[in-house]
């Protein structure tokens, strides 16, 4: 407690010293330069002084974190020249810079901990690791100001002697620009000194500084990852990419259509999870089941209804009917006549630029490559619960096969997971004739999502006949039944078919990965950066391997960024973006989302209004006894600019793509209400959803005006 008092003391002193004494005047262009003629004279006569005051003076600018260190830095060239004013500078700004750490650290640290401590843990970890490069990038690259690193730094658990030696060698470079800029800055006498060659040029080297240093930090990074690696001298191909799914696929087409030398590896069916055993298939069996559905409930629709009779085998031959139908989209012939060199077989990675790939047809095959786009997906997790492995479960990927060969819908079918893809297939399977029981461990389904979300959804899965066991874990499997427990009581739930569909991980294993030092930590994604590049620059991922969202659309948006950086990354990058990212559950009616909720909001502190329109009073959706459901808009206070939108309701999918696009391209709400909308459609509730916000901010005092104006024009 002492230390931190007088830690407090010293920098109010200080600050009371240069507000008091109004310091700040001399800390600027016109104040140094009157404050540097006055000075010269001195520091001729009595250099140690100067010297002294100045290295004292910047040392408390620097610790205290106040304005006016560059300002200073120009001073010190003015003043000492080049040589001298670069030493003195470097050593007094990073002696600053470790006071500042160490304020930060005993005066702040302590309590942020004891607060935000599971948080910073995981910074504080990457800082072990990472810690040294990651301070040394934001020296030399000043993208953020150096008092703020100072400070949040000494938040951090990194060792304050790194912090001054990697401080002292990674601001050097700026030092060295900014003081060679004030040795010009002390040569004018009039304006027009200041367009001098030699001070334009310390200005255009303050310009680039920052460039030049962006390329010595990715040749410092390139050397530190390829050391012990010998690069080929020529390669193969341009680019090699390991997984045929949704972003090798687009990651391959796009490195063809740019006329690159791209080899596609697969070792399974073209088109990953999302054709084979995801996306096409579930969708198709939901569409089924709805069917199912509207026949039982035709009554609604003024037709008498019946109970439907669910071939099962023909309802899964559906399916794979579905699957072949699309199959020709991602087909070897397309994407060879396409001008991609495709390859059946496993790929392993035994160096940054060589790949080994084991074929199906026995022989093995060596390619050099410039660079490699990692596309391998994502397999479902199977926890380790006691009895699971001779419990006959099934996942999304192996359930097909399963049921292919089933004449019946099995009778009673468990599911465990209350996620997007556990409630899809329990509604669909209950529609279907099964009995449903879907078991959650958490206490609410879908929670990622608001609170009314999670509750619609169980209404919905109920309402299908599903029998929805939140708060329930399932503790251990016998033969045939599933034992269930929540708070210390036990339920037993028989089932014939158990589908495991708590959550999927990246596909990691056999790529060499681990050889390399880049397989993801534990279960998690691989590390990358905002290029998508691994540790090794020339080593790319995408999909559901890279995260962080297990979105097939997702997964095509990354596969772009990362073929662009890795064909053209040494002309230009491009940093992934994630600002907008729609999704979807495909219940019925269909749950979609895009940007923020408000339970996210209110986790990180953001302000939101809440805008809401009910489906049941849209005339389509009354026309269609489609009326279940919602939208609901959050933006910003006081204005239209959207920071999410959520939406319930039959084809949630499609209406939702209106606000992709307007969030995408800062189109707020009034944009949305002066938009035709095609009479009688769903799309109308996002007209009608910005004019309930239009309508909750009209203007009452001018309409009660204007009502004065209209009674006086009656007479």
């Amino acid at each position: 407690m002492l230390k931190k008092l007088l830690i407090l003391a010293a920098l109010a002193a200080v600050m009371a010293t240069y507000f008091g004494f109004g310091l700040g005047q001399y800390l600027t262009f016109d104040g140094m330069k009157a404050a540097v003629a006055g000075w010269d004279a001195f520091y001729s006569e009595n250099p140690a002084v100067v010297l002294a005051a100045f290295f004292l003076a910047y040392v408390a600018v620097t610790a205290a974190s106040l304005p006016g260190a560059a300002i200073m830095t120009l001073a010190a060239g003015a003043l000492f020249g080049l040589v001298v004013g670069t030493v003195l500078v470097s050593f007094a700004s990073t002696l600053g810079a470790g006071l500042a750490f160490l304020s930060a650290r005993y005066v702040l640290r302590d309590g942020l901990e004891a607060r935000f401590g599971e948080r910073l843990r995981s910074i504080n970890a990457g800082m072990e690791r990472d810690g040294v490069f990651y301070l040394f990038s934001l020296r030399m690259i000043p993208v953020v100001p150096f008092f703020v690193v100072n400070l949040v730094m000494g938040l951090t658990r990194l060792p304050f002697v790194t912090f001054l030696w990697v401080s002292q060698v990674g601001m050097l470079l700026g030092t060295i620009v900014y003081v060679n800029a004030g040795t010009q800055l002390a040569r004018i006498d009039s304006l027009s000194g200041i367009a001098s060659p030699a001070l334009l040029a310390s200005f255009a080297l303050l310009g680039i500084a920052p460039w030049l240093a962006k390329l010595v930090i990715g040749a410092l990074r390139a050397r530190r990852a390829y050391a012990g690696f010998d690069r080929p001298k020529r390669f193969d191909r341009n680019l090699v990419v390991i997984g045929a799914g949704a972003a090798g696929l687009v990651s391959s087409y796009i490195a063809a259509t740019v006329k690159a030398k791209v080899t596609l590896v697969e070792a399974g069916a073209m088109g990953g999870d999302c054709l084979n055993t995801g996306c096409v298939p579930s969708k198709a069996l939901i569409k089924s089941a709805k069917v199912a559905q509207q026949m039982r409930r035709a009554d609604r629709y003024g037709i008498a209804p019946v109970r439907p009779r669910v071939p099962f085998r023909d309802t899964i031959e559906r399916v794979r009917d579905v699957i072949r139908a699309i199959e020709p989209h991602d087909s070897i012939e397309r994407y060879e006549g396409l001008g991609v060199d495709v390859v059946q077989g496993y790929a392993r990675i035994l160096d940054p630029w060589t790949i080994e790939i084991a074929r199906t047809d026995g022989t093995t095959q060596r390619l050099t490559t410039r660079s490699i786009i990692l596309a391998t997906g994502a397999e479902p997790v199977v926890p380790p619960i006691p009895g699971i492995e001779t419990s006959g479960y099934l996942t999304s990927e192996t359930m097909w096969d399963a049921f292919a060969r089933m004449d019946e819908v099995p009778r009673r079918l468990c599911v465990l997971g209350g996620g997007p893809i556990g409630c899809e297939l329990a509604q669909a399977f209950a529609r279907l004739g099964a009995e449903v029981t879907l078991i959650e461990q958490a206490d609410r389904l879908l929670g990622r999502e608001d609170a009314e979300v999670s509750e619609l959804a169980a209404a919905v899965l109920e309402e299908a006949g599903v029998r929805v066991l939140t708060g329930h874990t399932a503790a251990r499997f016998e033969q045939g039944m599933v034992i269930a427990e929540r708070a210390g009581d036990e339920l037993r739930v028989a089932y014939d078919a158990l589908i495991v569909a708590v959550g999927r991980r990246p596909r990691l294993a056999g790529f060499g990965l681990e050889e390399l030092g880049i397989a993801g930590e534990g279960e998690g994604v691989l590390s990358t950066d905002g290029l998508l590049a691994t540790r090794f620059p020339n080593i790319f991922a995408a999909g559901d391997v890279a995260g962080p969202y297990q979105l097939t659309h997702v997964a095509s948006h990354q596969a772009w960024y990362a073929a662009v950086n890795a064909l053209f990354g040494h002309l230009k990058k491009f940093t992934a973006d994630y600002r907008v990212i729609p999704q979807v559950t495909f219940l019925d009616p269909e749950f979609a989302r895009v940007g923020i909720n408000e339970r996210e909001a209110e986790a990180k502190g953001i302000a939101y209004e809440v805008t809401r329109y009910a489906i049941d009073d849209l005339d389509r959706a009354i026309a269609e006894s489609e009326m279940r459901g919602f939208v609901k808009v959050l933006t910003q206070p006081g204005k239209d600019r959207i920071l999410g939108v959520t939406i319930v309701a039959a084809h949630a999918g499609e209406l939702l793509a209106e606000y992709v696009l307007a969030m995408k391209h800062g189109l707020g709400l009034n944009k949305i209400l002066g938009t035709i909308h095609s009479y009688p459609t769903f799309a109308e509730a996002n007209k009608f959803a910005a004019g309930q916000w239009k309508l909750a901010r009209k203007p009452e005092k001018l309409l009660k005006m204007v009502e004065k104006y209209h009674a006086w024009r009656r007479g």
